[in-house]
């Protein structure tokens, strides 16, 4: 059995606020913990199987963390850094939209809360796949992700690599 990844975190300095931010840009639960210090989000849902049914395994979770006091640490006040991380490149996250929402509807909220969008419409044959991507207001980097199908239909105006 190899290692299993089970959870991320990205770092804010409001899980508060980040918390309502992704509930309403990707309409998760947001599941409050530890008052305000963490927020758990819960996509809901399950993967799929091939034939596109629900399998046994829930979605992946993530959290959102105050970086001023990181948990969990043995030490109750947190450690250094207490800030965001600003510069340079980050983890980034990838979110497969569902059938029932679009790229344009998630981007535009998400531009409404304060995301900055980084691009739109860009194919990616390596992967054969859409996408789209934005900056949360703490930096962390959201792409959005569209199966392009079999012999995919590149729209025109989309970069392409």
């Amino acid at each position: 059995m190899t290692n299993s990844l089970i959870f991320f975190d990205f770092a804010t300095d409001n899980p508060d606020n980040a918390g309502k931010f992704y509930a309403e840009v990707f309409g998760w639960e947001d599941d409050a913990r530890m008052g305000g210090l963490y927020h758990r989000m819960v996509p809901g849902g399950f993967f799929k199987n091939k034939d596109g049914s629900d399998s046994q395994i829930g979605n992946l979770h993530f959290g959102v963390f105050d970086a001023r006091n990181a948990r969990p640490n043995p030490n109750p006040g947190g450690a250094e850094p207490r800030t965001l991380s600003t510069e340079g490149r980050k983890a980034r996250i990838w979110v497969l939209v569902s059938d029932d929402d679009t790229p344009e509807r998630i981007l535009d909220t998400a531009e409404k809360l304060g995301a900055k969008i980084l691009w739109r419409n860009h194919y990616w044959k390596e992967f054969n796949g859409f996408n789209h991507c934005f900056a949360d207001p703490w930096g962390n980097e959201i792409l959005l992700w569209v199966k392009a199908g079999e012999n995919p239909q590149i729209p025109e105006g989309y970069t392409c690599e």
